[in-house]
């Protein structure tokens, strides 16, 4: 009886540490995520198919994309999408959504508040604006502004019950007069309200490093691209552990980041096939990466 007790109060006190680091729960049940714009060019054919084929791969999140004008996914209504995910036991803790209209039309908010419901009704955390448009991001001043109507969007999704994300490329790491596009957005929008998705091929191909990016913002970090930059060309992607991105130094600073999805994308350049690819990405970072 007393090793029966034993064993439920360790079990207990396991599990509540477990809850209490949920990053740690995702790494030790390796949980990684693809971004569906990796299969943008068949989904929109066969989205039934295709999510059967990205779960059959190993994953069990998909971060969205492509929301039209009629809200709808490839076709599906979000209601239709939600239980095609559920029927796949994939979960989809974030999605691009563009909120233009606030961002650059002076726009109420509107906008955010729609990608709120569709990612509730999809089982979101966090929306994430995932581009700026060139014309609106050319000075340090236009990204300033840019800081301040990211803040008021996240005030929306706060309201909502949810968190905003923003996702880079490479052209916030442009010179302008000794400050960069990142940096600006990084220290001029709410660190408790704005959290960003690091695409990390794109600040490696911009020629800067994570980590360092990590230590200047701490907890940050909750999403992570995880891409890799082919060997040939760094202009084209390929599967994660075939190229040159030093993923395992990356991943050792998990913690420091705040990371908790990592979700693979691949833009292009797939071998043999996407599936394979995608395959392969999953594969290594399960096996490589999440130890």
């Amino acid at each position: 009886m007393n090793t029966r007790r034993t064993f439920i109060k360790q079990s207990g006190v396991l599990t509540a540490g477990l809850m209490i680091n949920p990053s740690e729960v995702l790494k030790k049940q390796k949980t990684v995520g693809l971004q569906l714009y990796s299969v943008r060019d068949v989904i929109v054919k066969d989205p039934k198919g295709v999510i059967e084929k990205v779960a059959a791969a190993g994953y069990s999140e998909v971060e969205m994309y492509g929301l039209s004008a009629d809200n709808k996914f490839y076709g599906l209504t979000i209601k239709e999408l939600a239980q095609l995910l559920k029927d796949n036991n994939l979960k989809s803790p974030s999605g691009h959504y563009a909120p233009e209209k606030l961002l650059y039309d002076n726009g109420n908010g509107d906008d955010v508040k729609n990608f709120c419901e569709v990612g509730h009704a999809l089982g979101h955390s966090h929306i994430i604006i995932p581009w700026l448009k060139e014309e609106a991001r050319k000075t340090i001043d236009q990204y300033k502004t840019l800081a301040e109507k990211i803040n008021k969007a996240a005030e929306i999704c706060k309201a909502a019950g949810l968190q905003l994300a923003y996702h880079n490329h490479d052209f916030e790491f442009i010179d302008m007069n000794g400050q960069h596009g990142y940096d600006i957005l990084l220290n001029n929008t709410n660190a408790n309200l704005v959290k960003f998705e690091m695409d990390i091929y794109w600040v490696v191909r911009a020629g800067y490093q994570p980590i360092e990016l990590f230590k200047k913002h701490p907890n940050r970090f909750p999403f992570w691209h995880v891409k890799d930059m082919d060997k040939a060309d760094r202009t084209k992607n390929t599967e994660v552990g075939n190229g040159t991105v030093d993923f395992k130094t990356i991943f050792a600073n998990a913690k420091l980041a705040g990371v908790k999805h990592y979700i693979v994308e691949q833009e292009n350049n797939y071998v043999p096939d996407i599936y394979a690819s995608i395959k392969t990405s999953c594969s290594y970072t399960k096996t490589s990466l999440l130890k």
